[in-house]
């Protein structure tokens, strides 16, 4: 008889406040103002809409290279209005939706 050990499934990961709060600590945990942010080896699966709700507006560079991120969803990426560099690289992405980097 063999037994068969299988790892639980990973939880998924996602950008919650308060990761966000904790990688701003440099900017006194206050994410309004932020300018840039390294979320990098997170193993974030999606950017999602908590980002760009909460400091869109202000940043300027976004961290993200080696995750897990499969996709570039132009409703997630909308509030990014002063985003002048991303760094992408090291990720899954097979999927970059029109609009997304517009």
């Amino acid at each position: 008889m063999t037994s068969q050990h299988s790892s639980p499934p990973k939880p998924s990961r996602f950008i919650t406040l308060e990761l966000i709060r904790k990688r701003s600590e440099h900017n006194a945990g206050l994410v309004s103002t932020l300018e840039e942010l390294a979320l990098h080896q997170e193993e974030l699966q999606s950017i999602g809409a908590i980002l760009g709700r909460t400091c869109g507006k202000t940043l300027k560079i976004l961290l993200l290279q080696n995750n897990v991120i499969e996709r570039m969803i132009a409703s997630e990426l909308k509030f990014f209005k002063s985003l002048e560099y991303l760094n992408i690289a090291l990720n899954n992405i097979h999927c970059i939706e029109r609009g997304s980097l517009s």
